[in-house]
């Protein structure tokens, strides 16, 4: 890939410097013109379930590493069953601190799971 050094205009054209061509853009502005509030709303919600499904695949792939059934865990862990299923159901997200001891199960489950007895 050539580098090239470039100013934007005021419009919104790129313009390689010392040459003063017009360098082509990386968007298409008509695709981008003719994208919905409803072309918007469908991205927004597809990107949400990607990102319940990923969640809820981390949470299970954390527990099964541990080789813990959902409720050994959760009381392992000192949350309700429900709580783990609904992670690994993607109906919730864990956060703040149960997020953190999660990423610690991950890397260390053997330590994290000495520490909390």
């Amino acid at each position: 890939m050539k580098r090239v050094r470039a100013t934007l205009t005021t419009e919104g054209t790129l313009i390689e410097a010392g040459t003063g061509k017009k360098l082509p853009g990386r968007i298409d502005a008509g695709r981008v013109d003719a994208t919905t509030e409803a072309d918007i709303a469908r991205h927004i919600a597809a990107d949400d379930d990607a990102s319940r499904r990923d969640a809820a695949a981390y949470a299970r792939r954390v527990r099964k590493r541990t080789g813990l059934t959902q409720a050994a865990f959760a009381s392992r862990i000192g949350v309700p069953v429900d709580t783990v299923r609904n992670w690994e159901q993607g109906k919730r997200f864990p956060a703040g601190p149960a997020k953190a001891l999660l990423k610690v199960l991950d890397r260390a489950p053997e330590t994290a799971l000495a520490a909390l007895e």
